[in-house]
């Protein structure tokens, strides 16, 4: 550059540079020479403190790796922030849709008046939650006090209903409870439903659970009430069936009828509890339509599994309390007498063939006056396990049977049918049961 004709009227002063002519007439600048390493496929810069001296890069100039992983970096990041509340979002909407169904449904539930709870007052109640009753995947049942004179059980429910959060199984048991007044189903007190945290105060029953009463060989020092008593017991529960299946103005469903949903008060007298997987449906329709099993293994009858047997419906419910009477028997715990390999031996028809030559399976007590009872309640419940709904009696019948003094006829082999029959032929006489909203 020509200082001469710059034209400049000052200037600064900012280094001292020794050693440069007085004269400068064109300022150059040096400029690396790259070609030998452009020839390998690199870049090149001036080596430090050199004007000739070059050196060859594979990746570029070091500032451009770290712009580049500050740019990845950055977008990465933005991703990850996006997503996360994109999760967030979703599980706020859906938190807030299922609360509202909840707060929907309660709201047209005032009309049966069930005591509404905070969840200050379920903890009041609980006395802090200070003497649990029992725990299930549900959550856990706590003893607590109304006043001086009531005591109730509260059924705190885990934030995650049913695995999904979704508050089916609260519903669930303040619908179909909610519409039940009868001797032999649980009472229900009242609810809570504070934001996410759900309770159920029930009536209490101090006697606990029927399968604290049920025989086990493993367990023999268990309480036997007696073969009258056992019997009261199973009549009370045919009854509080029978009523859920016909004495409501919508037929419930249970579902899970087994020993540890039976609870007995003061004076033994059995109350069908847990509704969390019933449902409800028309009495005008006898079969009802499920996409999924429900129930406890070893109890949910077989059509609930495969519709080979036939659809769902009331004689669900028949079948688990067929279970249920075998089960208080002390069939399923006698299966290995006699048989080589416990595990190879379905006991319910075990104790048919046993029955079937004459040979009446072994009673939890010998020498009890009225074992009679042991074997009309496992001829009834063989009747009520057959493996096609179309077979089983009703609950009706099975009250009328259970009240008969002398035993019912042993039915024709429960289990035969299953591979002899086409279950289609069952299926076909019975209309389909569509789940009530």
């Amino acid at each position: 550059m020509d200082l001469a004709r710059t034209g400049l009227k000052y200037c600064t002063k900012m280094y001292d540079i020794s050693d440069v002519p007085f004269y400068v007439g064109w300022m150059t600048w040096s400029r690396p020479d790259c070609s030998h390493c452009e020839a390998k496929g690199k870049y090149c810069r001036f080596r430090p403190n050199s004007t000739s001296l070059t050196q060859c890069y594979s990746n570029g100039h070091p500032s451009h790796k770290l712009l580049l992983a500050g740019r990845v970096g950055g977008i990465v990041l933005v991703l990850l922030t996006f997503v996360a509340l994109y999760y967030a979002t979703k599980s706020y909407i859906q938190k807030q849709k299922y609360r509202s169904k909840i707060e929907t449904f309660l709201e047209d539930y005032k009309a049966l008046k069930p005591s509404k709870y905070s969840y200050a007052d379920i903890k009041r109640i609980s006395n802090h939650f200070k003497v649990k009753l029992g725990e299930g995947g549900y959550g856990s049942v706590f003893k607590g006090q109304l006043s001086n004179d009531i005591t109730v059980a509260v059924k705190v429910l885990n934030d995650k209903v049913d695995g999904k959060g979704s508050g089916e199984d609260f519903i669930n048991e303040v619908s179909t409870i909610g519409l039940v007044h009868h001797v032999n189903v649980v009472r229900l007190v009242g609810y809570c439903a504070d934001g996410c945290r759900r309770a159920l105060v029930y009536e209490f029953l101090p006697n606990n659970s029927l399968d604290k009463f049920v025989y086990s060989r493993k367990n023999q020092n268990k309480q036997f009430l007696g073969w009258e008593k056992m019997q009261d017991i199973a009549l009370g529960i045919a009854k509080g069936i029978e009523y859920l299946h016909q004495g409501c103005a919508q037929r419930i469903l249970h579902f899970d009828i087994k020993p540890h949903n039976i609870l007995l008060d003061q004076n033994f007298n059995p109350k069908v509890a847990d509704f969390g997987l019933a449902k409800l449906c028309t009495k005008e329709q006898s079969m009802f339509s499920m996409t999924m099993a429900r129930g406890t293994i070893g109890y949910i009858a077989p059509e609930v599994f495969s519709r080979n047997f036939g659809k769902v419906s009331p004689k669900s419910d028949v079948y688990s309390f067929g279970m249920l009477l075998l089960e208080m028997v002390g069939a399923r715990d006698h299966t290995s007498e006699g048989t080589g390999n416990t595990s190879e031996a379905y006991f319910p028809e075990w104790v048919f063939h046993q029955l079937e030559q004459g040979r009446e399976p072994r009673s939890q007590i010998e020498e009890e006056v009225h074992s009679n009872i042991a074997k009309k309640l496992t001829i009834v419940g063989l009747w009520c396990i057959n493996w096609h709904p179309a077979d089983r009696p009703s609950m009706k019948h099975v009250i009328q049977m259970l009240q008969e003094e002398d035993c019912p006829a042993i039915p024709p082999n429960p289990f035969k049918s299953a591979s002899t029959r086409n279950a289609s032929t069952f299926s076909n006489t019975l209309e389909v049961i569509f789940e009530s909203d």
